[in-house]
């Protein structure tokens, strides 16, 4: 949780109203760093200029040095023009999709001028030497988002946000923006509409009228004096019968006029911006929310996905399987694999596969440890449980002891990415919400494998579900599957 504190300050002659433990902060919130665009750009310009002039000038191209520098203006051409390089950009994605989008971009745009310019290096070779410029920009970002997450973990280069709506609106927002810091915005100061007690401890910066006020230009004096008493770079509306149409629309003409920004938070939580689209009817700002996909041609890709990825996973770890098999055999009593059943897609039970990482009477010896579960939820987890054997606190380290599940995924029970796969007692359970979980199949992986695994209480646990059954698509679960790689090699949360 994020956490910045802040004195009590008064606006426009309001009366001043407990700000709870909020004191001034010992550095003072900043920008981005510097660094961040002349690195990118460098990285983006010697990754694609490097590598293309050594490839062209060893296929004795006649100009190697032009053919680099060309390249590698195109590349940055492209960053511009896609405004990758814009502040709001930079450090805020991992980016390998969309670097890979432009990649792609940039070998059409490359295709062309090769036709144009009548040049004769071998197509697998100039293929090849655009290939660095993808994987430099993508490790360039990574490094940003990483420095960026880090700094705004210490409320760094983040952007001070006044909050102004209802009493429960503003509560509403201010608590789901503390709980996260995954975004770049601390909240400074609140302006309730109406009166409501505050708890969350931000500073109050004044009242705005329940109702339309008496005084011209009223609101939009309030507004702007709270925005310069508290610093603030962005005014955050949470919209409400108190303040919406022409009152948010004559407070908006303020804050433009002023040079200042406004945002409207529309009342969703947890949902994509890529299913969101603004539209126009009559006047009115209309936001459409697109349903989940359920069907079409990313269900068939992640499909086909699932099933050639299992059976080319199986095929390869055949010998890793029978290594592991004999080491369980060796070590312990007992089968080498251990089945569970398990609840699948529309609450249909199926049997999952692991390797067998405990002894063999370990469901019977779970009653007598429940009083040790150390999960606040349905599900059981000790970070010391004395029912794993010393094989299989390697295996569950390494999630190793997973990879059977493969053979789930090959008859179409599970997925390589979804929720994780509940036992039938938690299903019990479960109430409305968190049945939703089961409107896909499980996966192998997913949002809570990347987000700490047993590390996650079980409210952080379902919230990662929903968001994945709503949000999910096919790019997603690619991303998925490369962040698994190095959550699994980091091995926090695996007990």
């Amino acid at each position: 949780m994020r956490h910045v504190h802040f004195p009590a300050q008064t606006v426009a002659g309001a009366a001043a109203e407990p700000a709870g433990p909020y004191t001034v902060p010992a550095r003072r919130l900043g920008d981005k760093a510097r660094w961040y665009l002349p690195a990118a750009v460098t990285a983006d310009f010697l990754g694609t200029a490097v590598p293309v002039g050594l490839v062209f000038d060893a296929a004795q191209q006649v100009r190697p040095v032009y053919c680099a520098v060309g390249a590698a203006l195109a590349w940055t051409g492209v960053q511009a023009l896609r405004r990758r390089y814009a502040a709001r950009a930079l450090g805020e994605s991992r980016g390998v999709l969309t670097v890979l989008h432009d990649w792609l971009i940039l070998i059409g745009v490359l295709a062309v001028a090769r036709v144009i310019t009548d040049e004769s290096t071998p197509r697998l070779a100039a293929l090849g030497a655009l290939l660095p410029a993808l994987l430099v920009t993508v490790a360039c970002r990574k490094l940003t988002y990483r420095h960026l997450s880090a700094a705004r973990r210490e409320a760094q280069a983040v952007s001070r946000v006044l909050v102004v709506g209802e009493p429960g609106a503003a509560e509403d927002v201010i608590a789901h923006l503390a709980a996260r810091t995954d975004h770049p915005y601390v909240v400074v100061g609140v302006m309730p509409v109406g009166a409501g007690a505050l708890e969350s401890g931000v500073p109050v910066a004044g009242r705005l009228a329940p109702g339309v006020p008496d005084a011209p230009n009223e609101d939009q004096a309030a507004v702007l004096g709270a925005v310069r008493a508290h610093h603030a770079d962005l005014v955050l509306v949470a919209p409400g019968a108190r303040i919406a149409g022409e009152r948010l629309r004559r407070v908006a003409w303020a804050l433009h006029d002023a040079g200042l920004e406004l945002a409207v938070f529309p009342g969703l939580v947890e949902v994509s911006v890529k299913r969101l689209e603004t539209l126009s009817a009559g006047g009115l700002a209309v936001l459409r929310v697109a349903p989940p996909v359920r069907r079409g041609v990313q269900t068939l890709l992640k499909s086909v996905l699932d099933r050639v990825g299992a059976g080319l996973g199986l095929l390869a770890l055949s010998p890793f399987f029978l290594a592991v098999v004999l080491a369980i055999r060796f070590s312990s009593r007992g089968p080498a694999f251990y089945n569970q059943r398990r609840i699948g897609r529309d609450g249909v039970p199926f049997v999952m596969w692991k390797f067998r990482t405990m002894v063999v009477d370990a469901d019977r010896l779970k009653a007598e440890l429940s009083g040790a579960n150390e999960n606040d939820g349905l599900m059981f987890k000790m970070r010391r449980d004395p029912r794993v054997t010393r094989v299989g606190r390697l295996l569950r380290r390494t999630s190793m002891d997973e990879l059977p599940q493969l053979f789930n995924v090959l008859t179409g029970s599970m997925s390589l990415v979804g929720p994780r796969p509940p036992l039938p007692e938690e299903v019990a359970q479960y109430d409305e919400v968190e049945l939703r979980r089961l409107t896909v199949r499980p996966g192998m992986t997913g949002l809570w494998q990347i987000s700490g695994r047993s590390d996650l209480s079980w409210d952080e646990t379902i919230q990662l579900d929903l968001q994945y059954v709503d949000n999910w698509s096919f790019t997603s679960d690619v991303d998925v599957m490369g962040r698994t790689l190095r959550a699994v090699v980091d091995g926090r949360g695996a007990y």
